[in-house]
């Protein structure tokens, strides 16, 4: 099953990079914004990430027996000073701000106080049918406000879907992944599954926001901002900047008479799978969330040593990911992901009580096990406890993630406003769609009405 040409392409991009090096991490050579950050948090050296190859010497750990080294999480409804948080009003005026400012500060990186206008531009427009429906397809280019800093220039790239021959307003499901216009026709099974259900679907490509390399942090959103200087280590990285211009991409469908605003989500498989869950934890206005595949720094445990580890992100090509601070828990002479103040369930539960749906494969198709599964599982049972707290529904088991089993593959928990489901495949959601749109439908309360 595929998506559009494009998004098959970045699943087949990701698959190959991932054959290619069997640890998991892209081949990296460190550049001057990574040696920068060293310098300012006055780290000489980082420890060296696990390799995914099983039988390379430094090989990942798959042995669940030693998965745990702190099994216990940081409590996501206990304040800073010991009190228990029991109400609403408690957790979103006093412990969920606490949450934020340790992601913010130590993981993802700060927003900056300001940051430039979007002005978008319909470059193209056209009519065509796709998967049986007739749809109204766009180009659209977000134009960054660069007066500030004229010699970067950032343009958003994006391309909207709307069914034509559908009653709005319509939810949207915004998808980081590679636009492509004009849109042909083909075998595109989930963005069909999409326009069938009477769903429009938008295209954003993440590296018009910000490039997916060290190197690029002097340019993009990020090097406008900081007027192409170095990044401090409380900055934001790619994966907030990501979710920055997601954020700009919805004003811009607050515009469409079309969408339904209040019903747009958003979606991303692997690196892009974490970025949709920090735009869907930071910025409130999404309403649902397809997290797919997303693993270390996305839905899996930070503190879970099984696969891919800390040190995989924090020394790798994949830094620039994160907040410079994110290297202090990677430092040879430092902390471990152990001290980390905040994990992974706590961002789901940012989330909380809006619609999340954590996808994940199977290894023996490519959904490999470095990306921990069940790590994400846990992350995924420990967020519940906020989801009930604010009258929502979780995975409908018990909180206990040391306890509870993974359900087995193909039995999703999709009675609530969170929702888990494995499905057979490998390294893409493409096939939960098939699960996922009748569910967030329900969870929206949308039913499509033909014109």
């Amino acid at each position: 099953m595929k998506r559009t040409i494009g998004l098959f392409l970045c699943f087949f991009a990701t698959a190959f990079v991932f054959s290619q090096n069997p640890s998991g991490v892209s081949d990296f050579t460190t550049d001057q914004d990574h040696q920068n950050m060293m310098q300012q948090l006055g780290i000489k050296a980082l420890r060296p990430g696990p390799s995914g190859n099983e039988k390379a010497p430094n090989h990942a750990n798959y042995d669940e027996a030693l998965a745990n080294p702190c099994p216990i999480l940081p409590e996501v409804l206990r304040l800073k000073n010991g009190k228990k948080v029991t109400t609403a009003n408690q957790w979103w005026s006093k412990r969920r701000p606490e949450i934020v400012a340790d992601f913010e500060n130590e993981v993802y990186g700060k927003l900056p106080s300001s940051t430039p206008s979007v002005s978008w531009e319909c470059k193209a427009s056209d009519t065509t049918t796709l998967g049986g429906t007739p749809v109204v397809t766009k180009k659209l280019v977000g134009h960054v406000d660069n007066s500030s800093f004229p010699s970067i220039v950032v343009d958003i790239n994006m391309v909207l879907v709307l069914p034509s021959n559908t009653k709005g307003p319509i939810p949207v499901l915004m998808m980081f992944g590679w636009p492509r216009y004009p849109i042909t026709s083909g075998n595109a099974a989930s963005t069909d599954l999409l326009l069938a259900a009477g769903w429009g679907y938008a295209t954003i490509d993440p590296n018009s926001i910000q490039a997916d390399n060290g190197a690029g942090l002097t340019k993009g959103i990020i090097g406008l901002v900081n007027k192409g200087k170095p990044r401090k280590p409380d900055d934001w990285g790619a994966l907030r900047a990501w979710s920055w211009g997601a954020a700009r991409a919805l004003d811009y469908l607050e515009t469409e008479p079309l969408v339904n605003a209040h019903k747009v989500g958003i979606e991303g498989v692997s690196r892009y799978g974490k970025a949709a869950l920090v735009t869907l934890a930071f910025e409130s206005r999404f309403a649902v969330g397809l997290i797919g595949s997303s693993g270390k720094g996305g839905a899996t445990l930070e503190r879970r040593v099984f696969g891919e580890a800390v040190e995989s992100l924090a020394g790798s090509g994949e830094y620039h990911w994160m907040a410079g601070n994110y290297l202090k828990y990677a430092a040879s002479e430092g902390m471990t992901g152990c001290d980390l103040p905040v994990d992974s369930h706590e961002l789901i539960a940012l989330c909380a009580p809006r619609l999340t749906f954590v996808s994940y494969g199977v290894p023996e198709k490519g959904d490999a096990k470095w990306l921990d599964q069940q790590g994400s599982y846990m992350a995924t049972i420990a967020a519940g406890s906020v989801y009930k707290l604010l009258g929502a529904k979780d995975l409908g088991v018990s909180n206990d993630y040391l306890t509870e089993q993974m359900p087995p593959v193909l039995s999703g928990l999709l009675d609530g406003q969170l929702a888990w489901r494995q499905h057979d495949g490998g390294h893409t959601d493409v096939p939960n769609f098939q699960c996922f749109i009748p569910w967030a439908s329900k969870q929206l309360n949308y039913l499509k009405k033909s014109l």
